[in-house]
């Protein structure tokens, strides 16, 4: 493969990996209320789960859209649904000082939970459909090609969603009192949800 197409791979899959969208909404809103380290898991879920999407596209579940565009549609509804009841307990989550046995029992997401998110998550079918269609190569480069567009968002989609999961862990200083904790646990559901506006096709 020449470098051109290499250098184009990984500036699509870190552009499209820091950007905004709901898995770095999340991700902030999960550094600040539970710190970087315990988010782990949800940015190793995150990686896993955009692995697993870019191999079922690269091995052709990408085409059922094409063949049946209302699948696609579907999707959007319910990764719509599943996005907005996620950014509802974001900004619902207890804060300190009020519902002390709610806060006790709120836990960040889990790998698998992160992981099996990306298959309703509308981005990123968006970030794998896309790669996929614009940088795979036919005939005997497929599997080269695929296995590079998979790697690159494994290698840059880490570092770029743990900025947004360290951004989130600074701000638990400053989150230090149960007022401020509810601003932003209100402002960052609203930011999920939002997320909506720029990658559901409507």
């Amino acid at each position: 493969m020449e470098n051109s197409l290499l250098l184009g791979i990984a500036a699509f899959a870190f552009i499209t990996s820091v950007t905004p969208g709901p898995n770095n909404m999340m991700l902030l809103a999960s550094g600040a209320q539970f710190g970087f380290a315990r988010t782990l898991p949800h940015m190793l879920g995150i990686v896993f789960g955009v692995a697993m999407l870019l191999l079922s596209v690269l091995l052709g579940l990408g085409m059922l859209f094409k063949l049946y565009p209302v699948m696609y549609s579907v999707l959007n509804i319910a990764g719509a649904a599943y996005l907005l009841w996620l950014a509802f307990k974001i900004a619902s989550g207890p804060v300190s000082g009020i519902k002390e046995n709610s806060a006790q029992k709120s836990q960040p997401l889990t790998w698998w939970q992160a992981a099996l998110f990306q298959f309703v998550n509308p981005k990123a079918w968006m970030m794998a459909l896309g790669s996929v269609s614009t940088f795979s190569l036919p005939g005997n480069q497929y599997v080269q090609s695929g296995a590079a567009i998979m790697l690159a968002f494994a290698l840059l989609g880490f570092p770029a969603i743990s900025l947004w999961a360290g951004i989130g862990a600074k701000l638990r200083v400053w989150l230090n009192n149960p007022r401020r904790q509810r601003g932003f646990n209100l402002v960052m559901g609203a930011a999920t949800a939002a997320t909506l506006l720029l990658i559901v096709e409507v």
